[in-house]
């Protein structure tokens, strides 16, 4: 490229700076969308893996028992039968914990040998003898703890002070920890540690551990876990530190990949906005560009100029895209942290945490797209002879001509996509592949469809507005190379609007009738704190409840994690329950009657997302590690279940309690007396409740109304990408109109000239912009209806094995297109207050 080509280039970017400024904004909030959910992601687990990593220290391995954890006389034979020196006790629960704004923040109460530290792991360093912390009074006062600096100004507490717990002890603050080490101080920003006797105590776990961490070579490993089989109790494993972590990870793998997903369409919304702007930057001069080519300027030469000023615009985009990101992204990170902790585990995260391959991400996203989105119309603008390049009227003919080819290939992506679903894979990568595919289709669709849409609008625009109707309806279609990319990106950005929308209406409709079946006893009943490991309720109170004269029946839940044959979690609930209580739940593959007979026999019955990613169902069996070794169940049925995605096994409490040596109960659920009010029995408990019994009652609406409002919390990040979509599509909308308004200068002046007042170009602008937004709001509809099916029939079931009824409700189509019509005439606002003021003798003298 050429100095006076370049600087040409320059001259022409800025006489245009409101399109510039678009076509900046168009690619940094596209950027933004993108930044801001992969910050938001990363940050959640990095946060994640350190504490994890941090918590492990150097151990390698780790000693586990069943749900009941360690007998601590196992931690004596290992130091003493096998002399293992780098073994570490641990007990380990989550707590609530009061902060100064009146909430409550989720920690883990940490317990510890002091003693037995220093080879396992490095911020528990300044609890030895010559640390900063008051070991003695660490080990000999009781409820006492220690915690990092930044926890404590979190919680606003100071050594001296004490901390209440969610389970009504407190602890006192004997000194506060702060590691030089930034991995080390991160472990802490959780961390409530405690010795092992104050854990016991406070868990409810006396003479148990919940694990021991060892630091073990390749043959020491292979050498203990021979002798462990001979020696140690059944049902005691010794494993990797890497499995554990592994398998809290992939939990919430699905969760992080599907708002990526997301994201990237918003991304898709804005490479459609660049499409549009470096088109209209070609368009402007093809006269231009025709000279230039006449003149000697090479192919080569052009394309390589507006390939730079796309990289201009790319880069500057991107930039200003990741400072918007970044906001975005300390915005969304409550919400992603919320959701992970309501639905999977409880994780601290209070920083945007930014790794070395984010900035890199952003570059090749934004700058990428642009150049992606540009090279089209470079292409095209060098693919013409230099005399045609001067006649605005070929390229509006070739647009026209280009329709049946939009068409051809938006059906042809439709079919490969539809061939494509019929693939029976369980890639979610690979299933939102081609749900892009898809979109693709129906963007291309948009100019044909809006071409047949102007057809039969043009008679009605006719008799309603007259002929300034007919104009405008006939506008919209003669100028179809502004204004088809523009109106794709607006009904792609609404129909995933309506798309969302449906997903999130149909779940929310499948949970509420799930619930309205499931939930089914009168009062539930758990410990208040629901995260704490020590969270089991106490038998007499569970006596008090089964006697209590409203009461008709009780069934109890014990929910715990195991592991299966190859190490990986699962989540296991112990159900006591009346057999005529098991129709509840909807069984496939038994009725309640047998299936309750096969329980007591021993056999299991698993939730629909648990047999989707285990590929089991009824007649099928599962391996499951218990306190007796490995034991295979039988499935005796398939059972709908919404409160975990990555599935749960069932067994009756006898079953369970065969083969794990764990009394405990986490939570009743009450059957009242046929003349009770559930309602009114929950208040009468726990208004009735002890002082210092730390139990929670809750009726079966009230459950039901807890649990929507997660729900509902969860799918607030859903909504702000939405929003965050449309945003940009309004942004494409207003590009293509202000460059319409550039484009039709010259023709408006001649009938301003011809008598067109001001005020009759302020309808005909306002008429157009109307038709462009309702067509593509009734396009968006069976787009974003098919977008749902996809989501509902192939995501979702994809990455989490759930079955939703796909309902559509009339209301929301109709908020597609008046979402579309209003933002199509908000932005021709400015575009046609500018048509209105421009001066016909301006534009005309040139001609």
């Amino acid at each position: 490229m050429t100095p006076l080509l370049a600087r040409a280039s320059l001259r022409r970017l800025a006489r245009h700076r409101t399109q510039l400024l678009l076509s900046v904004l168009g690619v940094a909030l596209g950027v933004a969308v993108v930044v801001g959910i992969d910050l938001a992601n990363a940050s959640a687990s990095r946060a994640f893996t350190l504490s994890v990593e941090a918590v492990a220290g150097r151990a390698t391995h780790r000693l586990v028992g069943g749900p009941a954890g360690l007998d601590e006389r196992v931690y004596t034979q290992l130091r003493t039968a096998y002399d293992l020196r780098e073994a570490a006790p641990v007990i380990e629960g989550w707590v609530g914990v009061p902060t100064p704004d009146g909430g409550e923040r989720t920690v883990r109460l940490f317990g510890i040998d002091p003693f037995a530290e220093a080879e396992v792991r490095d911020f528990t360093q300044d609890l030895d003898v010559d640390g900063d912390a008051d070991l003695v009074g660490f080990l000999t006062r009781p409820d006492t703890a220690v915690l990092g600096t930044e926890l404590a100004a979190i919680l606003g507490v100071e050594t001296g002070d004490r901390l209440t717990l969610s389970t009504g002890a407190s602890l006192e603050i004997i000194s506060l920890l702060a590691p030089a080490a930034e991995r080390d101080r991160r472990a802490l920003d959780n961390l409530l540690i405690v010795d092992i006797s104050t854990a016991q105590e406070r868990l409810d776990r006396l003479g148990r551990l919940d694990r021991i961490d060892l630091v073990l070579d390749t043959e020491q490993a292979r050498a203990l876990a021979d002798a462990l089989a001979a020696d140690l109790p059944t049902g005691v494993q010794l494993q990797r530190t890497s499995t554990r972590s592994g398998a809290l990870d992939e939990m919430t793998r699905a969760f992080r990949l599907n708002l990526t997903a997301l994201s990237l369409l918003a991304l898709l919304v804005g490479a459609f906005l660049i499409y549009n702007t470096m088109t209209f930057s070609v368009v402007q001069r093809r006269a231009l560009i025709g000279v230039e080519r006449a003149l000697g300027v090479t192919r080569r030469e052009i394309t390589t100029g507006v390939l730079l000023e796309a990289a201009a615009i790319g880069i500057a985009g991107t930039v200003l895209g990741w400072g918007f990101g970044l906001l975005l992204a300390e915005a969304l990170l409550d919400l992603v942290t919320q959701t992970i902790n309501d639905l999977y585990f409880a994780v601290a995260v209070d920083r945007v945490q930014i790794g070395p391959w984010a900035p890199v991400k952003a570059l090749l996203l934004g700058i990428g797209a642009t150049l992606a989105a540009a090279w089209i119309p470079a292409r095209e603008a060098t693919s013409i002879p230099p005399r045609l390049a001067t006649q605005r009227s070929g390229l509006e003919r070739k647009a026209r001509e280009g329709v049946k080819k939009s068409l051809v290939v938006g059906c042809g992506l439709i079919v490969v996509a539809s061939v494509l679903l019929l693939i029976p894979s369980r890639s979610i990568a690979f299933s939102f592949a081609v749900v892009f595919l898809f979109i693709v289709g129906f963007a291309a669709l948009v100019p044909p469809a809006t071409v047949a849409a102007v057809q039969l609008l043009q008679p009605v625009a006719r008799r309603l507005v007259g002929i300034l109707g007919a104009m405008a309806a006939r506008g919209v279609a003669a100028t179809l190379s502004r204004t088809g990319i523009a109106m794709a990106a607006l009904v792609i950005a609404v129909a995933v609007t309506v798309g969302v929308g449906i997903m999130v209406i149909s779940f929310r409709s499948t949970l509420v009738d799930w619930l309205d079946v499931t939930l089914q006893a009168d009062v539930y009943v758990a410990p208040a704190f629901e995260r704490s490991r020590s969270g089991n309720l106490d038998p007499a109170v569970i006596a008090r409840l089964a006697a209590h004269p409203d009461v008709e029946s009780v069934t109890t839940y014990r929910r715990v994690d195991v592991n299966d044959a190859d190490g990986n979690l699962v989540l296991l609930t112990a159900l006591g329950i009346k057999a005529e209580h098991l129709g509840i739940y909807d069984l496939r593959g038994s009725s309640p009657a047998e299936a309750h007979e096969r329980l007591r026999e021993g056999a299991i019955v698993v939730s629909e997302p648990f047999a989707f990613h285990y590929r089991v169902g009824p007649g099928d069996t599962v391996q499951l590690q218990t306190d007796r070794g490995l034991v295979t169940f039988p499935i005796v049925a398939v059972y709908e279940d919404f409160g975990s995605d990555r599935g749960v096994v069932t067994m009756l409490r006898d079953v369970y309690d065969q083969h794990f040596d764990d009394d405990a109960i986490h939570s009743l659920g009450l059957w009242a007396r046929p003349d009770v009010d559930a309602d009114q029995l929950a208040s009468d408990l726990q208004a009735s409740t002890p002082e210092g019994e730390r139990v929670s009652y809750v009726s079966n609406r009230g459950l039901r109304e807890v649990s929507l409002t997660i729900f509902d919390r969860t799918f607030v990040i859903t909504g702000v990408l939405q929003l965050l979509s449309v945003v940009i599509a309004f942004v494409g909308i207003l590009s293509a109109l202000m460059a319409l308004q550039l484009e039709r200068g010259r023709e408006l002046a001649v009938m301003r000239a011809n008598g067109l007042t001001p005020g009759q170009v302020w309808r005909l602008v306002t008429a157009q912009t109307a038709i462009m937004g309702l067509i593509a709001g009734v396009l968006a509809m069976p787009v974003g209806v098919a977008m749902a099916a996809l989501l509902v029939e192939v995501i979702n079931r994809r990455s989490f094995g759930w079955s939703l009824d796909l309902v559509v409700p009339p209301g929301i189509l109709l908020q597609a297109v008046v979402l579309s019509l209003i933002a199509a005439l908000l932005a021709g606002l400015y575009p046609a207050r500018l048509m209105a003021k421009a001066s016909p003798a301006a534009a005309l003298r040139g001609e």
